[in-house]
């Protein structure tokens, strides 16, 4: 799937029209819309996991994925080492939840 093709779920780019990309004290990023493309093509994401989109880290190896159909649907993570669809976790049921649970205030 070319980069082109990827869809970004609205609650991503509700976020980047406030402010571009989050990072939390704990060193949970979230990619600002500038570093999505470069980091999905880095990590070489739609070879290895086709249909999502990389959207941020944890400043230690694991990535945060979405499906890269538009939707808000769950956060999954993965070490960034194997990035295997079947090794994915759930971290959160939906993308909205997730942001907000990192940060409270967004505005800021």
């Amino acid at each position: 799937m070319a980069e082109t093709e990827l869809r970004v779920p609205a609650s991503l780019v509700a976020l980047w029209r406030v402010r571009d990309g989050l990072l939390t004290d704990s060193g949970v990023c979230v990619y600002s819309a500038a570093c999505v493309g470069e980091r999905n093509a880095t990590y070489e994401v739609a070879r290895y996991a086709p249909g999502f989109l990389l959207i941020g880290d944890d400043s230690g190896g694991r990535g945060f994925l979405v499906p890269a159909d538009g939707t808000d649907s769950a956060v999954l993570a993965s070490g960034l080492g194997d990035l295997r669809p079947a090794h994915f976790e759930v971290v959160s049921a939906d993308l909205t939840s997730w942001i907000e649970s990192l940060s409270p205030d967004t505005s800021r």
